[in-house]
Formats: structure tokens, C-alpha cells, sequence
């Protein structure tokens, strides 16, 4: 379809629910809400088959909008599900996108158009919280003592409230804008990650100090009572309390949601939990029955529920699409001892799949996709193949902002599919495990080419998806892998194997 039938195409949805339009009005853009959850596996929600734990909130998501059965994070990690989002282009094509460290330079390069840049030439006031993970500042890394740039504001993001990188990875400040928040000059910050700097104690050396302790790694610079990856001095008074995370990010989306009620707005909300360390607030601590994992994620229920509440608050749920997701698939043990492997009991976080974070195997990147929006969409079940590598092309013909050449070049317009309207999603994706591996969703068959690492991550008991021989698995049958029907299908083989070479060759 040319981009001009796109264009006409979100023009005739547009009209079609601007229910206060007159034909002199412009139709009224709606606004979006992504909220990105951590971790959190495909098992993990009732609106998904959890039984042990309740998730009312995002199953009301669920009961109100349209749930996805074959929806994808772009990678099973973090760094690059978020850089594929944002950009629309495959992670693996950009060298330097893996996991990345706390200090680690803007892996998004600012001249490159966004999701946020789209959104931003289409109106809308852009603003993102939380855990952004991407890298800020120039060559040298990010100066937490001056102005930290370039970040989001450099890619199309009016307002920015940030988790520079993760909960368990120094610096544990908070940073608005250019600037840490609450920064004291007369305390300067100072990290690294490769040496130890400043006097401060660490898990490695002084256990006795901590009130969660790591099971692997997460052993240097305590915080909190709890010991991080790298070292870091100073910017005591700019510190974090892990306990209070969640309300200080939800409190802020809200307050960006209130600030724009007038006019359209685009907040990518990115929550902390249920990533390492957990830590939930005192109202979640000890309520699930399932340890810290299983309370974090009643506390990101609760985030959910306090975005939806703000928005019928302000009269906006109707017009507002609110999408759910996570940028990979579970982890049990993530490297504390918070009992989540002891305490799971028949709770699967990754359901009926097999893997989970990290994986080639469809948990490390199937995922919760949920998307609402009262005026549009009619609630059901969509087993539509999305990924959220599609959200730029998707939200840029609903904004109806054509793309230049070059721009989010793997992401494909399934806006039909993300409305409910057509059953039809991706042909073909191809998505990423942390050891590199690349595997091939073509229809109902998955390909995951021969190769030589590890099968296993042995710190995460997570099976990779790695063999030495092809697997071909038949997903509408097989949705747990389990029947490796390579030898079968030696032809559909070859195909797949060819086709995914070809796909990483293209741009």
C-alpha cells in the first residue's frame, strides 16, 4: 500500500471517530499512553492465565480493549527492545545497542528521526518517565555534575523524567531534562564501571550491611541496603529510595497527563518494576505470597490503575489509547536472593511458553500486548503476528505523517490489525536473543538457525534457545517448542534459513 493510501486510510479512521468534529474542524487527534512494563513475562497477568497472582487493572485494559496473543518485544533484552521502539529499526543492525552500562553515551543517534519526533510534527506534546536505558550524553558518557546532553529531548521528547539506566545499576538518581534532580554541587557524583571509585562500602566487602542480597554479581556500591552493578560517590542527597520508585514515576506521568489535558499528548511511561532489585512499597510488601517478584507486580498493577484513574479523572479515557506491554520476556533469579524461585509455586511467568528473558525461545520476546481505546476499539482477542518495532510506522499513519525514506525501516504499518479491524498482522519478524541468535516467525513456523553458544544461562537457569543443529517448531501447534520438526521439513528449512540470511542483510 503507497503511503498515500496510508494517509487516506488514517484520514477515513480519523473522521470516523471525531465525534465532536464539524466538517470546518480539523478531527481531534487521540492521545497515547505507552505504558512499558520490565520483565514482565507473558504468564505473569491474569488477563494472560495467571492464577496464583490477580492483575485487575491491566485485565480491565484487557476487558476494554484488544488483547494480543502473538505480539513481540523486539529483542529479549531490555536496551534493545527500547532502541527498536523508538527508532523502528532492528537492534541488530546498530552496533553498540546491547544491554548497556549506567554510564554508557545516547545510543540513539540524535539526528535520526523517532517515534517522539513523529509524534511531535503530528502536535502532540511528548513526554517520557522512567527507566530509559539508552545511554545519555556525548562520546564521553553522560556528566551527572553539568548538563547531561544529548537524551530524549534531543530525540523529540518535549519533557523527560528518567531511570538513567536500571534499578540495579549505578548512578541511583533520579535525572529531569538535562539535569540530575536534586543534584548538590558541593557533592559531586562520580561513577564508573570498571574501577572503584570513592570510599563507600560495597556488597562484595561488606554484606553486613545489606538488606537484600545478590545471589550473582550486583555486588559493588550499596545503596539503599542494596549493592549494585558499578561503583559510584557521591550525589547523596539526589539518591533514590527503591521503596518509593513506583509512586515517584507514576506520580509523574500523572502530572504530565494533567499538564497536557488540553491538547494531544504522547507519554511513553516506562515502569521499573517488575525488573531487580524488588523492592515494593510497604502497601505491596509481603501481600502477594510470592515474595518481592510476585509484590512488584501487584505494585505495577497498581501503577497501571493509577494512569487509568487519572484519566477518567480527567474525562480523557475515551479518547486516549493506552497500549500495555514489556520489553522482553521473565526472569526468576535476576542476581538477588528475593526467594521468587523458592516462593513461585505453580505460577509459569511465561505460561504456555518455553524460555524467557534472554531466549530465542518465544517467551524470551512473546509478550502482554494490550491496546484500549474506547472510541475505536471494540473489545476481543486478536492473534494478529505485531511487534513493537511496527509502533512508529503504526502511529505515523494514524497521525497521518508520511515517512521519509530511511526512516523506522523494519517497521511496517499494521494499524488495521493494532484497531481490531483486520486479522492480518506481520507476514514475517525476526527477533533477537542476548547471545545474538536471530530467529525467523514466518505464518505458524518459527526458525532458530544452528549455532554454537550456550544452551543454557546458567546464572538465570533460562534455556537460550541455542543447539547445534536447526529447530523448526510450528507455533499454532507447538507454541511451547517442543517438537523440533527441522528433519521434517528440510525444504521449509533451507527456505527460512535463506530468508532470515536475507533479512539481515537488508536495511
Amino acid at each position: 500500500m503507497s503511503t498515500l493510501r496510508h494517509s487516506l486510510l488514517a484520514w477515513t479512521l480519523l473522521l470516523g471517530f471525531a465525534s465532536c468534529a464539524t466538517p470546518a474542524e480539523p478531527p481531534q487527534l487521540p492521545n497515547i499512553v505507552i505504558i512499558y512494563a520490565d520483565d514482565l513475562g507473558y504468564g505473569d497477568v491474569s488477563s494472560y492465565g495467571a492464577t496464583t497472582i490477580q492483575t485487575p487493572h491491566i485485565d480491565r485494559l484487557a476487558a476494554d480493549g484488544l488483547r494480543f496473543s502473538r505480539a513481540h518485544a523486539p529483542s529479549a533484552t531490555c536496551t534493545p527492545s527500547r532502541y527498536a521502539m523508538l527508532t523502528g529499526e532492528y537492534p541488530w543492525r546498530q552496533r553498540g545497542t546491547g544491554v548497556a552500562r549506567g554510564n554508557a553515551s545516547l545510543i540513539i543517534d540524535p539526528n535520526r528521526t523517532t517515534l517522539a519526533d513523529i509524534m511531535k510534527q503530528a502536535g502532540y506534546a511528548t513526554g517520557v518517565v522512567g527507566k530509559w536505558h539508552l545511554g545519555l550524553g556525548g562520546p564521553e558518557g553522560p556528566d551527572w555534575n553539568g548538563t547531561i546532553t544529548p537524551g530524549p529531548l534531543e530525540l523529540g521528547f518535549d519533557e523527560a523524567f528518567l531511570i538513567p539506566a536500571t534499578g540495579d545499576r549505578v548512578p541511583t538518581v533520579y535525572v529531569r531534562d538535562h539535569l540530575v534532580e536534586g543534584f548538590d554541587a558541593a557533592d559531586p557524583i562520580e561513577v564508573s564501571f570498571d574501577s572503584l571509585v570513592g570510599s563507600e562500602p560495597t556488597g562484595k566487602d561488606r554484606p553486613d550491611l545489606l538488606k537484600m542480597h545478590p545471589s550473582h554479581g550486583h555486588d559493588m556500591t550499596i545503596v539503599n541496603g542494596i549493592s549494585r552493578i558499578g561503583w559510584m560517590q557521591g550525589g547523596q542527597a539526589a539518591r533514590w529510595v527503591d521503596e518509593d520508585m513506583a509512586d515517584v514515576i507514576a506520580g509523574e506521568a500523572v502530572s504530565f497527563i494533567e499538564r497536557h489535558q488540553d491538547q494531544p499528548f504522547f507519554l511513553y511511561f516506562s515502569t521499573h518494576d517488575i525488573h531487580v532489585p524488588r523492592v515494593a512499597h510497604n502497601r505491596f510488601a509481603g501481600k502477594s505470597g510470592m515474595g518481592p517478584r510476585g509484590d512488584v507486580i501487584l505494585q505495577l498493577d497498581w501503577t497501571v490503575g493509577h494512569v487509568l484513574d487519572a484519566l477518567d479523572r480527567l474525562g480523557l479515557s475515551d479518547n486516549t489509547i493506552v497500549l500495555f506491554s514489556s520489553d522482553n520476556g521473565p526472569v526468576v533469579d535476576d542476581g538477588y536472593q528475593d526467594q521468587a524461585v523458592e516462593l513461585l509455586g505453580n505460577h509459569t511467568p511465561s505460561g504456555p511458553l518455553r524460555g524467557g528473558k534472554y531466549s530465542a525461545f518465544e517467551a524470551g520476546t512473546r509478550v502482554p500486548f494490550i491496546l484500549r481505546w474506547p472510541n475505536r476499539v471494540t473489545p476481543a482477542t486478536s492473534s494478529a503476528l505485531v511487534s513493537q518495532i511496527d509502533l512508529m510506522a503504526s502511529l505515523a499513519s494514524l497521525a497521518v505523517i508520511p515517512l521519509e525514506a530511511g526512516v523506522g525501516p523494519d517497521s511496517q504499518n499494521l494499524l488495521p490489525a493494532l484497531m481490531g479491524e483486520s486479522p492480518a498482522g506481520r507476514a514475517q519478524l525476526v527477533t533477537q536473543s542476548v547471545s545474538g541468535t536471530l530467529a525467523l516467525i514466518d505464518g505458524d513456523w518459527k526458525y532458530i538457525p544452528p549455532n554454537d553458544r550456550p544452551p543454557f544461562n546458567t546464572l538465570t537457569a533460562t534455556e537460550l534457545g541455542n543447539a547445534p543443529e536447526p529447530q523448526l517448531y510450528n507455533l499454532a501447534e507447538d507454541a511451547g517448542e517442543r517438537a523440533n520438526r527441522a528433519a521434517e521439513f528440510p525444504e521449509r528449512v533451507a527456505s527460512m534459513a535463506a530468508r532470515l540470511a536475507s533479512s539481515a542483510d537488508a536495511p
